[in-house]
């Protein structure tokens, strides 16, 4: 069994910030997969959660169990839902998969990794607080500005908070649909293959 939780803030206010990136890879994920592409989130209070249980064909040929998760908590509280679902569902800190963005990634840029720090990430904070250890995946997906003479729009905002909670720029907007597409694709190799695999695929040089 695989718990995947995509990070981001609830409603319709963030839906299409960088912050959200993680919310907006398991909603095409789910778009993507032809036989669940129907299927909708459902509202677990108890679990602080929007939660999607699917059978996934693995590379053995059977199936797998994975459950996708949208935190209700907000950003910095995810650890909140993470630490209900893994105790509800009995899951090993080393199954669970976290989607989110990454500021000291350049947009478009990846990485996928096993333990270590948060890199001021409060959300990946929150989860390693809740779970007691670092041991567990992180899906990084960048959305910091590149070294590029017109990227540097994170300049213009007084803060690193309010650069992730605000949307992408129209010049932003092809890159950042591109990186969320290598999200889902990266998490389909790890499922049907394994997570070695989708490193070697996606991680940016």
């Amino acid at each position: 069994m695989k718990l995947i939780v995509g990070l981001g803030n609830p409603g319709d206010k963030y839906q299409s910030t960088r912050h959200n990136v993680g919310f907006m890879v398991l909603d095409s994920f789910l778009k993507d997969m032809e036989s669940v592409k129907n299927s909708n989130w459902t509202q677990e209070k108890k679990l602080k959660s929007l939660v999607n249980i699917l059978d996934f064909k693995i590379k053995t040929g059977e199936k797998e169990k994975v459950i996708l998760v949208k935190p209700l908590t907000y950003m910095n509280n995810s650890g909140m839902a993470v630490s209900l679902i893994t105790q509800f569902y009995k899951i090993k800190p080393v199954d669970v998969w976290v989607v989110h963005d990454e500021i000291d990634l350049p947009l478009g840029y990846m990485k996928i990794r096993f333990g270590g720090g948060t890199a001021g990430h409060h959300g990946v904070e929150s989860v390693m607080e809740s779970l007691g250890t670092d041991k567990f995946w992180r899906f990084r997906l960048g959305i910091g500005a590149s070294k590029t003479k017109d990227s540097m729009a994170r300049h213009k905002f007084k803060n690193t908070e309010d650069f992730v909670i605000d949307n992408f720029s129209t010049h932003e907007l092809r890159t950042a649909k591109h990186l969320i597409k290598r999200g889902v694709e990266s998490l389909i190799v790890a499922l049907e293959k394994d997570i070695q695999s989708a490193m070697n695929r996606f991680n940016t040089k």
